[in-house]
């Protein structure tokens, strides 16, 4: 335990800040754990806050993934509280797990994922996932090395927002981070036309997003503008205006 985290302080001191950000935090969990890419996510009550970094695009894009669709190790480690493996994104065991975000993170370049929950004590924080472009499982060495790193990004990240006012997100922390404003906004007024949930708005959004080949943020740019709306009835979509992108 002392000599990985050792190992892992050193590599995140090359990067020659004194305190690392998100940025050096996913670089550094990659090359600890050989993979070939790390993203962070930020949870509160098992959904997305924000995409914190990640080391490449196509870690950037997984995260981004799990946010539209809702599905995802990451997302899975955090709900669980430990960690979740997928040695093959191409068959994922048990069969049926993560029926929509299986196929599209193989397509934008994984092969094997794994997601590690950010904690300190009872306190979740978010996750880690990592990616791999090859199949296989992590060895023994490359697990301990992450459950490491896990925790030393959770102390990393309550590093960075402890100077941060209440309700507000450290700038270190925010610097480069995605936190889908857009989305959140648009979650809100959906939940206010349906007489929903917030949750079960985003629900929504993401299953429009889902049925009509766009992201959740070009859906979201639609409610916001008030370009789309839901029926308060039918918790249909209806438009008007300019007609999304990729409608079928």
């Amino acid at each position: 335990m002392e000599e990985r985290l050792t190992r892992i302080l050193l590599l995140l001191s090359e990067g020659g800040e004194a305190l690392p950000g998100p940025t050096r935090l996913c670089q550094v969990a990659a090359e600890v754990t050989a993979m070939d890419g790390a993203g962070l996510v930020l949870l509160s009550d098992g959904r997305f806050q924000g995409v914190l970094c990640g080391g490449d695009v196509v870690s950037e894009t997984l995260a981004e993934l799990e946010f539209a669709l809702g599905e995802g190790p990451c997302l899975d480690a955090w709900a669980l509280d430990g960690p979740v493996f997928e040695p093959d994104l191409a068959s994922p065991f048990p069969y049926g797990r993560w029926p929509a975000f299986a196929p599209a993170g193989t397509d934008a370049g994984a092969r094997a994922v794994f997601g590690f929950p950010v904690h300190v004590g009872a306190a979740r924080l978010g996750a880690i996932g990592l990616y791999r472009d090859q199949t296989g499982p992590l060895g023994d060495e490359q697990h301990a090395d992450a459950l490491v790193m896990a925790d030393v990004v959770a102390r990393a990240i309550l590093s960075l927002q402890a100077g941060a006012a209440l309700g507000t997100v450290g700038a270190e922390l925010a610097t480069g981070a995605n936190f889908q404003a857009v989305v959140h906004q648009a979650s809100g007024m959906v939940s206010v036309q349906v007489g929903e949930g917030v949750g079960d708005a985003l629900v929504r959004l993401r299953a429009h997003a889902y049925g009509t080949d766009c992201t959740i943020t070009e859906v979201a740019t639609e409610v916001v503008a008030r370009r789309l709306r839901f029926d308060p009835l039918e918790g249909e979509e209806t438009g008007g205006g300019v007609p999304l992108p990729g409608v079928r």
